[in-house]
């Protein structure tokens, strides 16, 4: 459902915010990171109990899959994947590769179970109506629509008409066809959705990462936004919570050096416990817009600013002058900002020189 909170500043103004369970996504709320484990679990279901264990320990708030039957998306044996993985360049069969990381709704079922033991929601990205219904069918309450399905329309219908929070990844996308995508799930009526910027390029080079396409999503969209950050190390996560991204995705292994694509520039567990430490910092630190005193500043405001101060010996029945004034520490009493009310008053008592200025000093 949509929060009814709408009024707490959001990227560029926009200000909605989404209720998952007890958990609020959207401006104001706290990041939600993503630990993405996609495929790094290598079809071995014990890694990937061992990678969603050291997310949860790690403090994400959620952790990452990808269901899908290999055959959705390729047959072609001959198409290749070339990455790197422990320190050299391979060469893979696509197919291969993906039906070796293939995991069945029994296995996700087991994952789930698992993350919700230890206090972590656990979501997918399916492939097909059929894996949209097994997220559903397990206690899914999150789905994510990869990149490379953005032009899938008829899913992301089904996704809409799920009734579930759907996040759309945009890499490689043209503003027409986000557009596209985000039309046919609103015409579903499902209105909880995020838009998650992304560039599809692992690693992602620093000048093609773009976090100011964080406002433009957020401005032509109305939707809140987050990042799917594919680039090395947290800098680029850090600064999209800082422009206002609600939702930040970073692939994660239990261990650069294991064999296959995603894990030499993935996150291991104590770079995502860093992560997780400065993205909860940097909230403190972004705050509130309010223009005013921090509670940790009133203790300079006395200490540290000026009060008007005698800078003479006075008699009492002495006019006060703009040359028998000085600025002084401590900021307890009448401030520089009003000593012009001061001049030409007649002290009612002698004053020292030195002695705070006060309002009692003057006759009525």
């Amino acid at each position: 459902m949509l929060s009814d909170d709408l009024d707490r500043p959001g990227i560029h103004g926009v200000s909605r915010a989404l209720s998952v369970g007890p958990r609020m996504i959207g401006s104001g709320y706290p990041c939600f990171v993503v630990a993405e484990i996609g495929i790094n679990h290598n079809g071995d279901l014990e890694l990937a109990k061992e990678a969603i264990i050291a997310a949860a320990e790690a403090g994400a708030d959620a952790v990452k899959f990808q269901n899908y039957h290999t055959e959705d998306f390729i047959c072609d044996r001959n198409l290749t994947l070339h990455y790197r993985s422990q320190g050299r360049e391979v060469v893979e069969s696509q197919y291969e590769l993906f039906k070796r990381c293939e995991l069945s709704r029994d296995q996700l079922a087991a994952l789930k179970d698992l993350a919700d033991r230890h206090g972590i929601d656990l979501h997918s990205t399916p492939t097909s109506v059929v894996g949209l219904q097994d997220l559903k069918d397990i206690g899914c309450s999150i789905v994510k629509n990869g990149s490379d399905y953005l032009t899938n329309i008829s899913l992301i219908r089904a996704m809409g008409q799920s009734g579930l929070l759907t996040v759309l990844s945009t890499g490689m996308a043209t503003a027409a066809e986000i557009d596209i995508a985000v039309r046919a799930f609103r015409e579903t009526g499902n209105e909880l959705l995020v838009i998650l910027h992304c560039t599809s390029s692992y690693p992602t080079p620093p000048e093609d990462v773009n976090l100011a396409r964080l406002a433009a999503l957020a401005t032509a969209f109305d939707v809140p936004v987050g990042f799917s950050d594919h680039s090395v190390g947290t800098t680029a996560a850090v600064g999209a919570v800082v422009l206002g991204a609600c939702w930040v995705e970073k692939h994660f292994t239990v261990d650069r050096d294991l064999p296959g694509p995603d894990h030499w520039f993935s996150m291991d567990p104590g770079d995502l416990r860093r992560l997780v430490t400065a993205v909860r910092d940097v909230e403190r630190m972004v705050g509130s817009p309010r223009i005013e005193p921090t509670p940790s500043e009133a203790l300079g405001r006395r200490d540290y600013r000026l009060s008007c101060v005698a800078a003479r010996d006075m008699a009492m029945g002495d006019e006060v002058t703009l040359a028998d004034i000085v600025f002084q520490r401590p900021g307890d009493g009448i401030a520089p900002l009003h000593v012009d009310l001061l001049v030409g008053l007649k002290l009612r008592r002698p004053l020292n020189r030195g002695e705070q200025i006060r309002r009692e000093h003057f006759h009525d």
